[in-house]
């Protein structure tokens, strides 16, 4: 009897943990505890726009905010994030290479600009010859700062450049001879404080209180820099994923961003 009582605990255990067993990180048919990762502003666009969403249909979702453009994909390799949003393809790709990752994007949302800022112009023709300029030190983001400041008509890049990954070398001319500094992204706003311009990531503008509609000028984006929802490969089939995705084309996602993000720019997707 013993003997009985004893294979009879152990098949029901075997049941229960197999029950359990989809309810890991890994399992897509009963996963119901959500941790998505964003720096801010997106951080705020997940709380209002997604984070509601996905409660209805069943989810306990959590939002873990980041201050860096590092630490919110090694977090999703380690498995502590379902799904990031902070990053343009270009960046996702670039940093997959360099740290030997599989990501995948989900779908792209509304995105700040890079703007020009300053404490000491008002606007850009009032720009001195001399001035000094920080701008994101990463590749992808310098590239959009010196855009910025090539669009309008502040220095020339050489036309056989990469578009999106043009850098300080490829500056052929720069009439106001203008002192570029390439600093940490989340450091630019700071560095207004005791530089003439700063070209800074609209998601860390708005973070120092800064108002994306008092840039000097701001960069007009192509679609690989818009900013998307990232996962890992292996879990880009996911129903957890799909959820997701359907939290960010559902109308109150886009009655969020008319509300919450306006001036952000839109993906074509979101403009059919």
């Amino acid at each position: 009897m013993k003997r009985l009582n004893i294979l009879f605990l152990s098949a029901l255990l075997v049941v229960v943990l197999s029950a359990c067993g989809t309810d890991d990180r890994s399992g897509a048919a009963t996963k119901k505890e959500l941790v998505l990762g964003a720096t801010i502003p997106y951080s705020d666009m997940l709380e209002k726009g997604v984070k509601p969403y996905l409660e209805k249909k069943g989810y306990r979702v959590t939002i873990k905010e980041f201050n860096d453009y590092v630490q919110p994909n090694l977090a999703l390799n380690s498995g502590s994030l379902d799904a990031n949003l902070f990053q343009h393809k270009v960046y996702m790709d670039a940093f997959a290479k360099e740290n030997n990752l599989k990501l995948t994007s989900v779908i792209t949302v509304p995105t700040a600009p890079i703007g020009i800022y300053s404490n000491k112009y008002k606007t850009l023709d009032e720009i001195e010859d001399g001035s000094t300029v920080t701008l994101a030190n990463d590749p992808t983001n310098l590239s959009r700062g010196l855009t910025v400041f090539r669009d309008n008509g502040l220095i020339e890049i050489d036309n056989a450049a990469d578009p999106l990954l043009s850098s300080l070398k490829d500056i052929t001319n720069n009439p106001k001879n203008l002192k570029f500094k390439p600093v940490e992204a989340a450091q630019l706003p700071r560095t207004l404080e005791s530089v003439d311009l700063a070209a800074i990531n609209g998601n860390f503008a708005i973070a120092a209180g800064l108002d994306l509609t008092k840039a000097l000028a701001k960069d007009i984006l192509p679609e690989d820099i818009h900013n998307r929802i990232v996962v890992l490969t292996k879990n880009k089939d996911e129903q957890l994923v799909k959820d997701i995705k359907e939290a960010v084309e559902s109308d109150s996602f886009k009655k969020v961003i008319d509300e919450d993000f306006q001036g952000f720019h839109t993906p074509d997707w979101m403009n059919k």
